[in-house]
């Protein structure tokens, strides 16, 4: 019979759950409750074994060893933010996005072939900024004149690996219209592997960076179009909401457009001069 392992072996004290959970609130904005302990813990276990700690509260305390510290913390956030994101996620923003803010936009640049540009500010791992790479490309296939550029940026080293390969599982592709799946998806040649790749001219309209939403200032242009920040406000506290609302909101070009999740329709609230479009849609 194998031993039992030690409590400490699979659960973290106290202590060490205020730590981190500290540490993550204040380096990322998002709050660990009692309630996600044991998802932490499930989560801690295979870097804990990577790095040959006996147990989950050693490698607490070594976490801010001064040579450790920077490289692990990158680690830590992968291991702890949630990813969720689908093709087409939401639709009815894409649809919007396609028959009124586009139209409109592109009336507010006044010229003829203008550069459009998107952030998708919590990309995960790249579905919703190639999702807008589908719908504009499919726009100007129909006659609408502009050029686009589209950035995602997310705090997760691991997600955005996976968003600049642009790789899936075909099980994935179930949201996107079926002449999309024909027109902007490649197979492997490997057909057992079940994999798609998105297509070389949509990767080169989309680029991804690593980003911290709780971040001073963001490296991205002020002209930005629409800014896609949907289902992450709602794991910060409301004046962390209002801070990320109103700096992403200084990034937008007059007239521009900011989407969130449905569960952040009421953000606006707190941030003047943000008027309310639809429940999840704002505009400057």
């Amino acid at each position: 019979m194998m031993p039992a392992l030690q409590d400490s072996a699979v659960h973290l004290s106290d202590r060490h759950f205020r730590t981190i959970a500290e540490l993550i609130e204040g380096q990322v904005g998002i709050k660990l409750p009692q309630g996600k302990r044991l998802m932490l813990e499930g989560r801690l276990h295979k870097r804990v074994r990577a790095l040959n700690f006996s147990d989950l509260n050693e490698y607490v305390d070594n976490l801010f060893e001064a040579d450790h510290f920077d490289n692990e913390l990158t680690h830590l956030i992968d291991v702890v933010t949630t990813n969720k994101t689908d093709f087409f996620r939401e639709p009815q923003h894409f649809a919007f996005m396609r028959d009124v803010a586009i139209p409109g936009l592109l009336k507010s640049h006044g010229r003829k072939n203008a550069n459009l540009k998107i952030w998708s500010s919590a990309s995960s791992t790249g579905m919703e900024a190639y999702t807008t790479a589908m719908v504009l490309d499919d726009m100007t296939r129909n006659g609408s004149r502009f050029q686009y550029r589209i950035l995602g940026t997310d705090i997760s080293t691991a997600v955005l690996r996976l968003a600049k390969t642009a790789i899936y599982t075909r099980d994935v592709l179930g949201p996107v219209p079926e002449p999309f799946v024909k027109r902007y998806f490649s197979t492997s040649r490997d057909k057992s592997s079940g994999e798609v790749r998105v297509v070389p001219e949509l990767r080169r309209a989309t680029h991804f960076m690593r980003m911290n939403l709780m971040d001073k200032s963001y490296p991205v242009d002020r002209d930005v179009d629409i800014i896609f920040c949907r289902n992450v406000l709602i794991y910060f506290e409301r004046e962390t909401q209002r801070k990320v609302v109103e700096q992403l909101c200084g990034h937008l070009r007059p007239g521009g457009y900011l989407l969130v999740g449905h569960s952040e329709s009421m953000i606006h609230s707190a941030v003047p001069g943000l008027k309310q479009v639809q429940p999840t849609i704002f505009q400057v």
